[in-house]
């Protein structure tokens, strides 16, 4: 195996407040400290960025997923920028939650493809690669002009349940788009697969019409790729249950978790929730059936690989 350790120029890791804990994981796994970056407000609510290390001819990555608030992505656009005008060598940006990624094609008049935007502005401030965790299109990778690594977190859940043995276990995909996703933790899990046939009166509101699938007196998985309202989890939760399913657990990797997802979550009937640390979950918004699960190790190979020019790819094989 290669060296790692070999590079044509030196590694810096830097990080926006968006979750400044999982990229210190990160650079722990990496061995190395995060480059000391300062970021403020002024009076009137603008954003100062100033990076307080030396970048010129470095290999920068920038740690900063783009969940709401908008300030989020203005940090990881300003941090881009920062980092191109002191002369960085090549700037990556590892953007753990990719915001704005529902809204990825014209689907009604006069609308955004906010998606698209967003992948403009970091190429335009001079992003070279983006590291991106369960885009919620894959089709995402296509807006950008620019190399795009898109990982998975499944590699973290299957290890997390694996570990639990569930017996007679059927993965449930919470609508036909998510079957493709669903149907690849079945084979890993050695599991069967249920299909949620569900229909979406409007943004945010989900209807449970139909399971395609035997679920009676089994354990059932729920996998998705994000939790927001929890709105589709809970009434996918309470139509196994309805329909006889023994425990039906949920994962999705990243936890959003607005409005009312923690009141619905706690009224329903599922034993657990598992979520990744793409997005800092507060206090405030944890629970005592949601297992945080982290993906800095996963996210510390992709790095590393990257910067000494070895296949992401690997990573999943």
């Amino acid at each position: 195996m290669a060296d790692l350790s070999l590079s044509r120029t030196e590694m810096l890791l830097l990080s926006g407040t968006a979750n400044r804990p999982l990229a210190e994981e990160i650079a722990t796994f990496l061995g190395q400290p995060l480059c000391e970056v300062s970021i403020r407000r002024f009076a009137d609510g603008e954003i100062f960025v100033r990076i307080d290390e030396n970048v010129r001819g470095q290999d920068v990555f920038i740690v900063q997923p783009t969940n709401p608030p908008a300030e989020n992505l203005v940090e990881l656009l300003l941090l881009i920028d920062a980092a191109k005008r002191a002369s960085a060598a090549r700037v990556s940006t590892v953007i753990p939650y990719y915001g704005y990624a529902r809204q990825d094609r014209k689907d009604q008049p006069r609308v955004a493809i906010s998606a698209k935007l967003v992948a403009n502005l970091i190429t335009t401030a001079g992003a070279e690669r983006v590291l991106g965790i369960d885009f919620h299109q894959h089709q995402l990778q296509g807006f950008f002009d620019i190399p795009v690594d898109h990982l998975y977190a499944s590699p973290v859940f299957v290890q997390h349940y694996r570990q639990k043995q569930l017996k007679d276990l059927v993965v449930v995909a919470p609508d036909v788009g998510g079957a493709k996703m669903a149907r690849s933790f079945a084979k890993r899990l050695d599991a069967s697969l249920a299909i949620i046939d569900k229909r979406r009166p409007s943004a945010n509101i989900a209807e449970v019409v139909n399971v395609v699938g035997e679920v009676e007196g089994s354990d059932c998985l729920i996998v998705d790729d994000m939790i927001d309202t929890a709105g589709t989890m809970t009434e996918g939760v309470m139509a196994l249950k309805r329909l006889g399913a023994r425990d039906v657990y949920c994962c999705a990797s990243h936890a959003l978790l607005s409005g009312p997802a923690v009141d619905r979550l706690n009224a329903s009937p599922l034993k657990e929730l598992a979520v990744t640390n793409t997005i800092q979950v507060p206090e405030s918004k944890r629970f005592e059936r949601l297992t945080m699960l982290s993906v800095a190790p996963l996210l510390a190979k992709a790095i590393r690989y990257t910067h000494s020019d070895q296949s992401v790819s690997s990573l999943f094989d």
